[in-house]
């Protein structure tokens, strides 16, 4: 039997387990079990807490999507890691460094509740994201496939999708769109997921720009399909549509389950993500 917590970050939802006082090992068919939101428990990502591999950090953090692939970075579920700690007394600091598949985190309790995240510098170089391209580009481009409606029928156009890459310990892809609720989320989504352009996959946002401090944001991710929040998404989008000189650098990001606060001063810096955790329930399950 597994103890674990339903949490989760604007909607973007999270089982959490504490893999210190629990001996812990899951299969890809166990976790994509878990995810089953039918028969199962249902969730976007599996967060493992587990103990410190050195004295630089509290704990060490990994993550698993709902197909049952291991990932480097989730924003949303760094914030419900610390929430959970905070919650469960494993650990009771104001600041919290956590080992990542993609480096250290380093996670803060704000006075008003919230939770501000250190997600990292972001990588630019298409060999860091990665992507196959033959050199950096605040623009690249792919031919994709959409599907039409015609009366009774549907129709296939091929059109070239420009967007901006980036790493946030994770590849990201985002295009702006003129109105993220016509966006096709969905289609395109899957498509450029698993486009051979990004040979480890990669999240798909679509950005709709409202102004310089303010975005709409859906994201399709990586092993997930499209969810209610995706935290390294939301600091993706804004790094990008900072370096497309569309935004400034704070940025208020707002997405189908809420909305993140986002700063980022520029390369070389540090991407800070700032929003809500939420525990649901806890429980157990017998695999």
């Amino acid at each position: 039997m597994i103890n674990f917590t339903k949490m989760h970050g604007l909607g973007n939802d999270f089982v959490v387990i504490d893999a210190i006082n629990q001996n812990i090992s899951l299969s890809s068919e166990q976790i994509r079990f878990m995810s089953d939101r039918h028969f199962g428990i249902g969730f976007d990502q599996l967060l493992l807490v587990e103990a410190a591999t050195d004295d630089q950090v509290d704990f060490t953090y990994r993550i698993f999507n709902a197909d049952g692939s291991e990932v480097a970075q989730c924003g949303n579920g760094a914030r419900c890691f610390a929430r959970f700690v905070r919650d469960k007394h494993l650990c009771d600091k104001e600041e919290i460094r956590v080992s990542t598949n993609s480096g250290i985190l380093i996670l803060c309790f704000e006075d008003d509740g919230m939770i501000t995240v250190n997600m990292g510098i972001p990588k630019h170089k298409p060999a860091e994201i990665p992507i196959l391209a033959a050199e950096e580009s605040k623009f690249y481009s792919v031919d994709m496939v959409e599907e039409r409606r015609q009366v009774d029928n549907f129709s296939h156009h091929v059109s070239q999708r420009a967007f901006g890459a980036v790493s946030m310990g994770n590849p990201h892809a985002v295009m702006q769109v003129h109105d993220i609720k016509t966006a096709y989320v969905l289609s395109i989504g899957a498509q450029l997921e698993n486009h051979s352009v990004f040979p480890e996959r990669a999240n798909i946002g679509f950005m709709q720009v409202i102004d310089q401090q303010h975005i709409k944001l859906r994201v399709y991710e990586r092993g997930a399909g499209e969810t209610l929040a995706c935290g390294s998404g939301a600091c993706a989008a804004v790094v990008i549509g900072i370096e497309q000189h569309l935004l400034a650098s704070d940025v208020l990001v707002e997405l189908p389950g809420g909305s993140l606060k986002i700063h980022w001063s520029g390369r070389g810096q540090p991407v800070f993500m700032t929003g809500p955790a939420t525990s649901i329930y806890d429980g157990s399950i017998t695999l």
